[in-house]
């Protein structure tokens, strides 16, 4: 198994979140699994609307073809997995999308399933993942915190107590048996809420390391 290389697509434009991102892949990783990051340079520095993310799209795409010859997988690190369906298409490479690696670990037993993230922009996208994956009767809607994505992004405490109101909000007032913390950069928040509740918290790029390896080992 030595010498497999995984890259991971920041489908937003901001280096320091390809680097934590990768940071996070790499600690959950298998041995002999490397993580590369690259970054795409006409998105927005967080993407925050439907518009944003479609638009990611064509640039992911491009990136992956690009790259892809020295990888065995790819991952795809913004919760609506711009350009991925693009990617499996034309491409024979293995590649996860860390929305629906995300979902498809919360879902598992029959786990009933809510999402927490900052970007209520995105709610129609989001919820049409579960729709795609099959896992509609699981899914029990998305809780979208209060007041500005980047301003909770600057101040990681801040981001963390409004996440952690939305993960409340998820289990007691929608039945979730589990929740997805929604979005790449959000995935120092999402280890550390981890602790705090007794459903499982779903950080999704280690689900998304977890997958691929899967498929490139299989």
């Amino acid at each position: 198994m030595a010498g497999r290389r995984i890259l991971l697509i920041n489908p937003n434009s901001l280096e320091a979140t390809t680097a934590m991102m990768v940071a996070i892949a790499k600690s959950a990783a298998a041995d002999g699994f490397d993580i590369a990051g690259a970054t795409a340079t006409r998105a927005p520095t967080m993407i925050v609307s439907a518009d944003a993310l479609e638009a990611a799209a064509p640039e992911v795409e491009e990136i992956a073809r690009a790259r892809s010859g020295g990888y065995d997988g790819i991952i795809v690190a913004a919760f609506g997995d711009p350009g991925l369906a693009g990617i499996k298409v034309t491409m024979k490479l293995p590649a996860v999308g860390i929305g629906e690696s995300s979902m498809l670990e919360a879902a598992e037993n029959g786990r009933r399933f809510g999402v927490a993230t900052t970007t209520p922009l995105l709610k129609a996208k989001i919820d049409a993942l579960p729709d795609a994956l099959g896992l509609r009767s699981h899914y029990t809607g998305t809780r979208f915190t209060e007041g500005d994505p980047h301003e909770l992004m600057r101040d990681p405490s801040l981001l963390r107590t409004a996440l952690a109101g939305a993960v409340e909000a998820c289990i007691a007032q929608d039945g979730a048996e589990a929740v997805i913390i929604g979005g790449g950069p959000l995935g120092e928040a999402a280890r550390e809420l981890q602790p705090i509740f007794t459903v499982p918290v779903i950080a999704p790029i280690p689900s998304a390391v977890r997958r691929i390896i899967r498929l490139v080992a299989a």
